[in-house]
Order: C-alpha cells, then sequence, then structure tokens
C-alpha cells in the first residue's frame, strides 16, 4: 500500500468507510501518529476552553484572580501538559473500548478480522466523533450527552467501514 499522508488519512475518514476498512492493513505506527495530531487538537482547543473559562470564573474571586495572574506562567504550560496527557489516556481507551465493540459487530456480521485491525479503524472511524464532541463543546451540551452521542456516531461509522472486510 502506498504510503499516505495524514491528510488522506483525514479525508478518507470523513466521507469512505471502505478506505477507513483498508487502512486496518496500514503500519500501526501511521495510525498512531494520525491519533496524536488528534489529541494534540483536541487538547489546544481544550486548553483554550479552559483558559477562556478559567478567567471568567476567578475574575469573582479578586485574591485568587491576582494569585493566577501572577503564576501564570506556571499555570498554563502545567495545565496544557495534563490536559495532553488526560485526553491521550481517554482517547486510547475510548478506541480500545469501541474496537471491542467493532469486534462484537464483526462477528454480527461474520466478518473476518482481527482486534488489532478493528482497533486501527476504530482509530480512524473516530474521526468524526471528535470532531463532532468538540463542537458539541462549544454548543455547551453535557459531558454524559457529547460521549452518548460521540459513542454511537462512533459505532455508525464503524459498522459501515466493517461491512467491507472480508467475510468468513
Amino acid at each position: 500500500m502506498i504510503l499516505l499522508t495524514l491528510t488522506q488519512i483525514f479525508l478518507a475518514s470523513v466521507a469512505n468507510p471502505k478506505k477507513m476498512a483498508a487502512f486496518r492493513l496500514l503500519p500501526i505506527g501511521k495510525i498512531i501518529q494520525f491519533v496524536f495530531i488528534f489529541v494534540t487538537f483536541i487538547s489546544l482547543l481544550s486548553f483554550i476552553h479552559f483558559s477562556a473559562g478559567f478567567k471568567q470564573d476567578s475574575s469573582s474571586i479578586t485574591g485568587l484572580s491576582e494569585y493566577i495572574d501572577g503564576m501564570q506562567w506556571i499555570l498554563y504550560p502545567l495545565a496544557f501538559i495534563i490536559q495532553f496527557i488526560m485526553s491521550t489516556l481517554l482517547v486510547f481507551v475510548r478506541i480500545s473500548i469501541l474496537a471491542f465493540a467493532g469486534m462484537m459487530i464483526l462477528k454480527l456480521y461474520r466478518r473476518r478480522g482481527e482486534y488489532r485491525h478493528v482497533w486501527r479503524t476504530t482509530a480512524v472511524a473516530y474521526t468524526i466523533p471528535t470532531i463532532l464532541s468538540i463542537l458539541l463543546l462549544y454548543i455547551g451540551l453535557s459531558d454524559s450527552w457529547i460521549t452518548l452521542v460521540t459513542t454511537i456516531c462512533c459505532l455508525v461509522y464503524l459498522g459501515l467501514a466493517l461491512t467491507y472486510y472480508p467475510k468468513k
């Protein structure tokens, strides 16, 4: 398979379930690189959301506001690092759990595949739910609703891609 750029993977993951199924054959390093780019994107947007919200919340307490103004040089980089680590952990756990659900879908469809292949397809299928979760976050939807909507969305995309796996 020819080397794909991350942009090509992104574009195919948005509109082409057949290519998402074919991505199961990509090296795991390329898929993990793709996931880390998305985690970085999520972390940056979430950090912007955090810093904007933190300034609004802290302005009501004058002492805390003055303390934070003096500590911004250490608070924000530390917050971004923690945000990145937590986002990475959360995304990889979600992909792993959804890949397990994908294995069940694969059995229902009577298709052949291994967990490692379904994991790669799930990582790519998680693209649209990730973008959707960011949009829903800025709309103001609660975290539990965002999780539910993105899980269902990912399972639908994954189900579409798994129909292109080879039959038993």
